[in-house]
């Protein structure tokens, strides 16, 4: 029977107790100690079963014990604080205020399509929906004018249980908005604020939610709603569920929709931050809403467009990338092409690294590396694959000089330490070591912290990890009607005193879960061969639904557990979240990743495992190849990239045995004094704190990409935007005329005062001849570009120089003079190049032109 009307039913609370709602409202009751605690207080049962959700809570509690808590003056008191807390929070001083005093108008748009925030809000698939909403809890401490874009995914994504056979089942669970920290945005007349993105035939609808998280807003659109028909309600309905067309319906809501919602909601972005190429078409709406609302042309309109976005790239391999087939996107996204007055083929063009192959499909890190002036990858090595990825949008432009950086990823502190492990480092190191960059003098407190405290702490992170797994696995077990000897077994798992070892990560074919499995008997000796030295395994994670490889992985794994019976040894933990993770990066002693390098873009699992003091075993990928891998743990391997897979794993393996069986296992049991302390175990925890804590977090992360992209970007925007957008056009005129004849220059004449035998430091003058055509030299940089020379001939750690002009010869050819040093020996080379130059563009390979001596 569907109902005549609906009313949103709000908790009602006690007067004194409305604090409450506010706290309940605002996710920084994730990150703050005294919120989560009072939730908690109010009815610890009721915390748990409504997975930490403060608003369902409120909806659900019983009357009579909020009258009891009413009458508790050591709960009002507590609450009152907690609300003291939050309002300080939202009212302080901020590093961007401190930063940007002068700047009042602006704000950056941060695309994602998911973001893992809190465990009550299932909408995340894993590091990078967990990195997405890290940024955004960063970016208010730091107080940037941010807003996040999403969408509201009715069954989010899965929920994992096991079968009998230890293979992967998904569950789809209703988000119930209503009972979720949420609002629903509305506009003036108390109506639902709605947009509408136009779709083949047809406009889909889309309300808006908006989830605060401290100062920085969240919004998610939710089509599922009237008047769309059956099929356009499933487009916010699972997070990289359905078929490719299901995938572009979504890119679109979110890019297109993403564009339309801020209008609407009345923002006045400068800089849009694109987390992958999900949020890729956000651009094509910006051009259009700039031809059609401000009367620009298409040229002038993408330049104010790429000057402000910016794009991060998590794919380290092209399989990763979404790909459209042309005919794809010509059928959802052609009136584009006609708004913008480009020919189709040139319009695919946008998405395609070589614009000449009209076969090739259309890939969204192409659209978006090529509507950005600020693009990165996640890890330092990251960025060195992106450049080699995608070198070929930057013709003859060397591979290290291809414009994609890298900006490393971190972790937010407060959210992922244990809270008893915060408030010992609140106690020894102040309660700014969660934000205290790496040269703070804060860190050295670290030898402050007694071993003894810190490895009792870590001790009972351990059992709380374990005590919850084994309530976690019964709960599954009875769930899925397994026998009572099994259910008895599961309560008796993991053994408190025990070296730990943990594994939590998307169980994708490249991290190689099993790797550790791969000779039995040598694991099986590792675990269990000397009874006062045994070794445990905690694992979990989620294949994609439709990844059968990554659920064999997950299969194996149980199989190995039972045929070895290994079940009181080696745990399999279900249904992986936030809530588990930070239990295991708490909980366990070391913590594993064995991926295949260099596939992991950066990994972040292993950053809060730092954060609460565990060493790293792992591969020298993503992050941990920038780390002190030697102090604060090990490195599986010397960063070798091998050509056969499988040989790679024998090797990779047998350093993982050696390691445990010579090093892990012997630190953490040996050395230990009269109390049992294990001081050298100790001591390289606080390594792993203190080295690892400060760089590898999201206050670091942010500010980085603040300082690197947020503030040049919106700068941009405020410089091509004047006077009805005058510098915009008169740049794009300039490319244009760029265009068109750059590739008359010739370099004449390159005249070097030198013969070829130099000695080092001695200085060798050049002097060049160019023509530039119709070209002036204000237009151009003329660079020397010197470099040792490697087996392929090749100019390698180049160093660029630039000439200085000296106006024209007489018959009219530019001269340029420059001098070069050689600080080492060998074969060295000098080659000569010139490249575009203005003071509006982001970096001289913007304009994608270069010219070379030949």
């Amino acid at each position: 029977m569907q109902p005549i009307r609906t009313f949103n039913v709000s908790p009602s609370l006690p007067q004194r107790l409305e604090p409450l709602r506010n706290l309940a409202y605002n996710l920084h009751f994730d990150w703050n100690v005294e919120s989560k605690d009072l939730f908690r207080r109010l009815d610890p049962d009721l915390w748990e079963s409504s997975h930490h959700n403060p608003v369902l809570m409120l909806g659900t509690i019983s009357q009579g014990r909020l009258l009891e808590v009413v009458e508790d003056e050591g709960f009002l008191a507590q609450m009152d604080r907690a609300a003291r807390q939050l309002e300080d929070y939202l009212q302080e001083r901020t590093w961007y205020q401190k930063q940007r005093p002068q700047q009042s108008k602006e704000c950056y748009a941060y695309f994602s399509a998911e973001f893992g925030l809190v465990d009550c809000l299932p909408i995340y698939s894993g590091g990078l929906g967990v990195l997405a909403g890290d940024h955004l809890k960063s970016a208010s401490d730091l107080g940037l004018p941010l807003v996040g874009v999403g969408l509201l995914y009715q069954q989010g994504y899965f929920a994992q249980y096991l079968n009998a056979d230890g293979w992967q089942q998904e569950r789809y669970l209703i988000n119930d908005f209503y009972n979720m920290p949420l609002h629903l945005e509305q506009n003036p007349d108390g109506s639902e604020l709605r947009i509408a993105v136009d779709y083949p035939g047809r406009k889909v609808y889309a309300r808006v939610w908006r989830v605060q998280v401290g100062t920085v807003p969240l919004y998610m659109l939710d089509t599922n709603i009237e008047p769309n028909n059956a099929y356009d309600h499933d487009i916010t309905d699972q997070l990289y569920g359905g078929d490719i067309d299901m995938r572009i319906h979504q890119e679109i809501m979110l890019g297109i929709g993403g564009v339309q919602m801020l209008k609407a909601l009345g923002y006045k972005v400068t800089a849009y931050h694109m987390n992958e190429g999900h949020a890729g078409f956000s651009a094509l709406e910006r051009i259009r809403l700039l031809i059609q609302e401000e009367g620009l042309s298409y040229a002038q309109a993408k330049q104010v467009v790429a000057s402000s976005n910016i794009f991060t790239t998590h794919t380290p391999v092209p399989a990763g990338i979404d790909l459209f087939a042309p005919d794809k996107i010509l059928y959802y996204l052609g009136y584009y092409a006609d708004i913008f007055g480009l020919p189709k083929e040139q319009f695919l063009g946008l998405g395609r690294e070589n614009t000449g192959d009209l076969s090739a499909p259309f890939s969204m890190a192409v659209l978006a590396l090529k509507m950005a002036t600020f693009s990165n990858g996640v890890a330092q090595l990251h960025g060195v694959v992106s450049r080699q990825m995608f070198q070929g949008l930057w013709q003859k432009v060397p591979v290290e000089e291809v414009p994609i950086t890298a900006i490393t990823n971190g972790v937010h502190a407060r959210s992922c330490v244990a809270k008893s492990t915060q408030e010992l480092y609140d106690r020894y190191l102040g309660p700014n070591w969660s934000s205290a960059p790496p040269d703070s003098q804060l860190w050295e407190r670290m030898e402050a912290i007694p071993d003894e405290e810190l490895w009792r702490n870590h001790e009972r992170c351990r059992l709380d990890m374990i005590l919850y797994v084994r309530e976690h696995l019964v709960k599954h077990l009875r769930d899925r009607g397994a026998s009572g000897s099994e259910i008895a077994l599961s309560q008796e798992v993991l053994d408190p005193k025990v070296l730990t070892i943990g594994f939590a990560r998307r169980f994708a074919t490249y991290k190689r879960a099993t790797l550790w499995m791969r000779d039995l008997e040598r694991i099986k000796q590792i675990l269990l061969g000397n009874k006062d030295r045994k070794v445990q395994f905690v694992i979990a994670g989620k294949a994609h639904p439709k990844d059968i490889p990554g659920k064999e992985l997950i299969r194996d794994i149980n199989h190995f557990i039972r045929e070895q019976h290994l079940e009181k040894h080696v745990v399999f933990v279900p249904n992986y979240d936030i809530h588990i993770a930070r239990l295991m990066v708490a909980g366990c002693d070391i913590w594993l990743n064995t991926p295949r390098r260099p596939r992991e873009a950066s990994g972040t699992s292993g950053m809060k495992a730092a954060m609460n003091g565990l060493p790293n075993l792992s591969v020298l990928d993503g992050w941990w190849d920038e780390a002190d891998y030697v102090r604060t743990g090990w490195a599986i391997g010397h960063g070798e990239n091998y050509e056969d897979p499988n040989y790679q794993d024998e090797v990779e393996a047998n350093a993982l045995y050696e390691l445990l069986e010579k090093e892990v296992v012997p630190l953490f049991y040996e050395h230990r004094d009269s109390d049992g302390l294990p001081r050298p175990w100790v001591a390289k925890m606080k390594d792993s704190i203190r080295l690892n804590c400060p760089f590898f977090n999201t206050a670091r992360m942010v500010r980085e990409y603040a300082q690197r992209a947020y503030f040049p970007a919106s700068d941009r925007y405020h410089t091509l935007t004047v006077d009805n957008y005058a510098p915009a056009k008169e740049l794009a005129d300039w490319k244009a005329k760029l265009g068109q004849h750059w590739f008359n220059i010739r370099i004449k004449d390159v005249d070097v005062s030198a013969v070829s035998e130099l000695k080092v430091n001695q200085t060798v003058a050049v002097k060049a001849k160019v023509d530039l055509a119709t070209l002036k030299n204000d237009d151009v940089q003329v660079e020397l570009y010197q470099g040792s020379i490697d087996a392929n001939g090749d100019i390698v750690n180049a160093v660029p120089v630039v000439m200085d002009y000296q106006g024209q010869d007489s018959e009219g050819l530019s001269v340029y003079t420059g001098s070069i040093t050689y600080t080492t020996s060998g074969l060295q080379g000098l080659s000569l190049r010139v490249l575009p130059q203005n003071q509006h563009l982001a970096s001289p390979y913007e304009p994608r032109l270069i010219a070379w001596a030949e």
